[in-house]
């Protein structure tokens, strides 16, 4: 396939009109039809939301869902989440009969469009197998970001949308990370600017007999974030449903093994250089050493160093006393990359991806993510990091 055509889009000159779109830049408007296009000629594109870049493909056409496997090589029992630019368009994935409990009404109110992907029920007769990997459910989110929502309105149809990368590669915030990997696989990248939030949407199970809300991939929106909304719709006394994160509050070794939600099976978001997780807020588990920071650099060498020397790649808050720690250490060259102070986590996980590819860009031996408090946006800061670390090392501060 011939190189990937690159067309900016104007986030800012898109209105919304209840949910139909309105143009103010007519370059933007004419790249969104022609992105339209190549999404009925059932090829997948790539474009911005406000989590990461999605590659996507209309939802309901299997042959075009193929591809977006094929173009990520991506495993089949991993399903999609499928974007909607309306609660009409989300009607059409829905069985006739189905009532939206009272509870999922509240989310949407408050979190679409957003970073929040809900799973429904829905049956083969209504979104391709493909898309649900056999299940019986299927993951949905309206973005909020204006080019993702126009051209779902646009196209007029319903998008199946993973992250515009390699599986298994860092998610893509920037159209230049797309480029990267999968220039000459797909025809289009709509370039709507870096992605506000950096981690992909936090998806939620609402659909159990207990009431409770289960987190299986946290992300966008935080625990926090629901509970603040929760809390306040059921001051009248009544039962207030739990909000429980996956593999923190529960686990569920059958949804492990055939995920109803994409991230929760496969290892992700690994550059091609080694990553390494190292634990300086955490208590390290029974039988694990907490090492010095020099002890630490001492290994560093000893597994990464070359004749070239050493360049480490380090993902810090700009406020982190570990990262000043080790850049004090001579005889490595260090290259940082901020995440903002420790107390804005919101910015590490907006920073994330983009540390880790630019790092990898590079050329550095190794990356060194320190670890956040797992509050708020580094919840899911730390469920992206432990999944692209390959080790893990207590450090003394």
């Amino acid at each position: 396939m011939a190189l990937a055509l690159v067309l900016r889009c104007d986030p800012s000159s898109i209105l919304f009109d209840n949910d139909t779109p309105r143009f103010s830049d007519s370059e933007t408007e004419k790249a969104l039809r022609q992105a339209s296009d190549i999404l009925h000629s059932l090829q997948p594109l790539a474009f911005p939301t406000e989590t990461v870049y999605g590659l996507g493909a209309l939802a309901l056409e299997p042959t075009a869902v193929a591809r977006i496997f094929s173009t990520k090589g991506r495993p089949p029992d991993n399903p999609l989440i499928v974007h909607v630019s309306s609660h009409a368009m989300l009607r059409r994935l829905l069985p006739t009969n189905y009532v939206i409990p009272p509870i999922y009404e509240l989310l949407m109110k408050h979190f679409w469009p957003g970073a929040l992907t809900l799973l429904f029920p829905t049956d083969p007769s209504l979104v391709p197998p493909i898309i649900t990997a056999n299940q019986q459910t299927v993951a949905v989110r309206m973005p909020s970001h204006h080019v993702a929502r126009a051209l779902i309105a646009v196209a007029d149809a319903p998008i199946a949308a993973p992250s515009a990368n390699s599986s298994g590669k860092p998610s893509p915030t920037r159209a230049e990370h797309v480029l990267r990997d999968l220039d000459g696989k797909i025809q289009l990248v709509l370039d709507g600017g870096a992605c506000g939030v950096g981690l992909e949407s936090t998806v939620l199970d609402g659909l159990n007999k207990d009431g409770n809300l289960r987190i299986l991939r946290p992300g966008g929106v935080t625990v926090e974030d629901l509970e603040r909304v929760i809390t306040t719709a059921y001051r009248g006394g009544e039962s207030v449903p739990r909000v429980l994160v996956h593999r923190r509050d529960y686990r569920d070794e059958v949804m492990e093994q055939a995920p109803t939600t994409p991230g929760m099976k496969y290892r992700h978001y690994s550059p091609a250089v080694p990553v390494i997780l190292a634990c300086t807020v955490s208590t390290p588990p029974s039988g694990v050493e907490n090492v010095s920071a020099a002890s630490f650099v001492d290994s560093l060498r000893k597994h990464y160093a070359s004749d070239k020397g050493l360049k480490v790649g380090i993902l810090a808050p700009s406020d982190s006393s570990f990262a000043a720690r080790l850049s004090a250490l001579e005889g490595i060259n260090w290259q940082h990359y901020s995440l903002g102070p420790a107390a804005e986590p919101a910015i590490a996980a907006q920073r994330l991806f983009d540390g880790l590819l630019s790092l990898d860009q590079d050329g550095v031996d190794v990356i060194v993510v320190e670890e956040l408090k797992e509050e708020r946006e580094g919840l899911a800061f730390m469920n992206r990091v432990r999944k692209a670390a390959g080790d893990s090392v207590w450090v003394r501060t």
